[in-house]
């Protein structure tokens, strides 16, 4: 008579735990999200550390929100502009609200080869342009600026901008803040003393950010040339006006419109 042979072991199930491949993806609300896809260092270490993924994501949509817009959307975007051009690839602007300033754009790298600015009018030619162009992936960075776009439109331009290789950044004023928005990730920029930005990340796949970020950014243009006195130049100032100056929601936690995801 043939031994009888005992069956396999079952695996021991401990309550609570998950195989490993299901505990990876899962994604916990009290944890900075990682990106599916590829992300772009925005330059700045500071910035990265509370980025998901360490980086703009690309295959997303991410907005970028200020006081006035088509001023210090360049000084945020630069670093990452320059890795854009360094790679080969185009830079596309829908409807700037100021004609881009080439020779201040080749100190942060940006050639005029592979800068395409689209000067759409309306805000139905500049979502039409925006559409067609992350339709295409037509570009390795896209920058559209859309103050009236509606939610139902960031929306699609979402789902849209998941099968674009680079980054897409939408531009919009601070009041925007108060709107509920699908873009993965919204930040607020204003500016600060001594060429910093003043950075509030107000939507990310993860817990809130309560602090603001204060990023050095010298336009490119200004670096070579600035003296160390310059470089600080809040120290030149009295000492009863020696003050942040913070336009927008950045300049207090309690003063801030209500941020809807």
């Amino acid at each position: 008579m043939a031994p009888t042979v005992p069956p396999p072991a079952r695996p021991c199930f401990v309550p609570g735990a998950l195989p490993q491949a299901v505990a990876s993806a899962i994604w916990r609300g009290d944890q900075l999200g990682s990106p599916v896809e590829a992300v772009l260092s925005s330059g700045f270490a500071a910035l990265d550390g509370q980025l998901p993924g360490g980086g703009w994501p690309c295959h997303a949509l991410s907005e970028i929100l200020s006081p006035q817009s088509g001023l210090l959307e360049w000084r945020l975007l630069g670093p990452l502009l320059r890795q854009v051009c360094a790679a080969g690839r185009s830079v596309v602007l829908v409807g700037p609200p100021k004609p881009p300033h080439l020779p201040g754009l080749r100190w942060d790298g940006l050639l005029a080869g592979q800068l395409i600015w689209v000067q759409a009018e309306t805000p139905a030619e500049r979502l039409w342009s925006a559409e067609q162009l992350i339709r295409g992936n037509a570009c390795g960075a896209l920058i559209a600026w859309l103050p009236q776009v509606r939610a139902d439109q960031i929306r699609r331009l979402q789902v849209l901008a998941a099968a674009n290789e680079g980054p897409v950044f939408v531009c919009r004023p601070s009041a925007a803040a108060r709107e509920s928005s699908a873009a993965p990730l919204r930040v607020h920029a204003s500016v600060g003393p001594d060429w910093t930005l003043h950075i509030d990340i107000l939507k990310r796949k993860g817990p809130p950010l309560e602090q603001t970020l204060r990023l050095l950014a010298v336009p490119g243009g200004l670096a070579p040339i600035l003296t160390p006195r310059l470089r600080q130049p809040s120290r030149l100032l009295p000492r009863n006006e020696h003050h942040d100056v913070v336009v927008g929601p950045a300049d207090s936690r309690q003063q801030r419109h209500p941020v809807l995801p």
